[in-house]
């Protein structure tokens, strides 16, 4: 793959083939974002486990204390009196006819899916739309919950969701580089602790294999996993 001036250049400040504390990691992360536009700063990391045992499944939610620096769209799946406190709570979309829409319109302009217990026989015709973009709702991740309210403040904060793909890995945002390092560190910290939390007692060996973190468009950087100890 050829790469730009820029990356090329980032490339050259560090020794790519070292890892490093996760705060120096994330400060050179920072130095390395060359792009005109706020970076987004992604969290890389691969996990000893096999995703083709359900036993072996990673994945939860977690707020990070300093948001991602994105304004989260939130469409919220209820009927009643959920209507009203989902739209006080601050979500984008409310009410089970968006279920319709995003069928017959494509209707997709929303980050973060939430809907009640009651709605989910509906909400499950989306599984082949929503499944795919990681979007379908699930008690796991706190999205399918009777308390709207606080599904939507949480997702407007900065929660988010952490899975494992096809590869073991575990890929999420973390802020913006404008966050500057310590913000960054804080809400890696958060992610890590609880993705250390949720290592199932299937898993063999080494549970935190490696680590990268990468700016939008710059280059990755490991981490030394060594701290987390497991």
């Amino acid at each position: 793959m050829k790469h730009g001036k820029k990356y090329t250049d980032s490339v050259k400040s560090f020794d790519r083939a070292a890892v490093y504390d996760p705060v120096d990691a994330l400060d050179i992360t920072v130095s390395t974002a060359k792009a005109k536009f706020d970076e987004t700063v992604e969290a890389h990391i691969r996990l000893g486990v096999d995703s083709r045992h359900a036993d072996q499944q990673v994945r939860g939610a977690v707020v990070l204390p300093n948001g991602t620096g994105k304004n989260v769209k939130v469409l919220v799946v209820c009927k009643g009196d959920n209507v009203k406190i989902a739209e006080e709570a601050g979500a984008d979309y409310v009410g089970e006819e968006y279920v319709q829409r995003i069928q017959s319109e494509g209707f997709m302009d929303f980050d973060v899916v939430i809907a009640t217990p009651d709605m989910m026989g509906l909400v499950g015709r989306l599984g082949k739309v929503l499944g795919p973009r990681g979007l379908m709702p699930s008690p796991k991740a706190g999205t399918v919950t009777p308390d709207v309210a606080r599904a939507v403040t949480e997702a407007k904060a900065g929660k988010i969701e952490y899975r494992l793909d096809k590869t073991n890995i575990i890929h999420c945002p973390i802020g913006k580089v404008s966050f500057g390092k310590e913000k960054l560190s804080e809400n890696f910290e958060t992610l890590m602790d609880a993705i250390v939390k949720a290592k199932p007692a299937a898993a063999k060996g080494q549970y935190i294999r490696s680590c990268v973190v990468a700016s939008t468009m710059g280059p990755g950087v490991k981490i030394n996993v060594a701290k987390y100890g497991v």
